[in-house]
C-alpha cells in the first residue's frame, strides 16, 4: 500500500534521498578519524572512511539527522561507530569483511543506539560490547551458578568452562538472546 506524499511513496522519498545522497559524498574523501558534514534535502549527513585509495578501507559510516541537531554530535557518534567497526574488522574496514561479519555490525548498531537513544560512542567500549567483554574481562551480569573458569566467577549464560573471550559467535548470539529476553521479560513485569 501506497502512501502519496505528492506523487512518491515514503520508500521513493527514501531512495531518492539516498541517491542525492551518496552522489554528494561519493567524492569526497573523508578520514577515518575526522568526519565529514554536508547537508542533504535539508538534513545534516556525517560521515567517516570510505577513503579508497588502495587503503583497503572502503566502507564508509553515514549519519543522518534532522537540520537542527548538533553536527559535532553527529561525528562524535559517526567517528565512535567507524572505530568500532574497524576495530572490530581488525583494523581495516574493508566491504567483504564487513559483509562476511555483518552479524557483527547488527550488534555493534545494537549497541550504538537505540530508538534514537545514544548508549555509546566509545569505539573501544562499543567493540568491547559487541564482543561480550568489558574492559577488566568480566561481566557485569553478575554470577552464574556455574563455576566458569577455575579462580574466576562466572558470567550468565556463559557456558561453563568457557571464557567471553574464548566463546564461538554462536554461543555469543545465544547470551545475547537469551539476555535480551530476559531485559524485556523484566521490562514489561512479565
Amino acid at each position: 500500500m501506497k502512501h502519496p506524499v505528492g506523487d512518491q511513496s515514503p520508500e521513493d522519498l527514501r531512495n531518492t534521498f539516498e541517491k542525492n545522497l551518496q552522489q554528494k559524498i561519493g567524492g569526497i574523501a573523508a578520514r577515518p578519524e575526522a568526519a565529514e558534514v554536508v547537508t542533504c534535502q535539508g538534513r545534516t549527513a556525517v560521515f567517516c572512511g570510505g577513503a579508497g585509495g588502495g587503503s583497503g578501507n572502503d566502507v564508509r559510516v553515514v549519519h543522518v539527522g534532522p537540520p537542527s541537531e548538533s553536527e559535532l554530535v553527529l561525528a562524535y557518534l559517526c567517528e565512535g561507530m567507524y572505530d568500532a567497526l574497524t576495530q572490530l574488522m581488525g583494523g581495516s574496514a574493508e566491504r567483504t569483511m564487513v559483509l562476511d561479519n555483518i552479524e557483527l555490525v547488527f550488534l555493534l548498531i545494537d549497541e550504538h543506539c537505540d530508538g534514537g537513544i545514544i548508549l555509546e560512542v566509545d569505539g573501544t567500549k562499543l567493540a568491547g560490547a559487541v564482543l561480550l567483554r568489558d574492559e577488566e574481562g568480566v561481566g557485569e551480569m553478575g554470577m552464574d551458578q556455574g563455576s566458569g573458569m577455575p579462580g574466576q566467577p562466572a558470567q550468565q549464560g556463559v557456558p561453563q568452562g568457557v571464557s567471553t573471550g574464548d566463546m564461538t559467535l554462536g554461543q555469543a548470539f545465544m547470551v545475547a538472546r537469551q539476555q535480551f529476553m530476559a531485559n524485556m521479560t523484566s521490562r514489561d513485569g512479565m
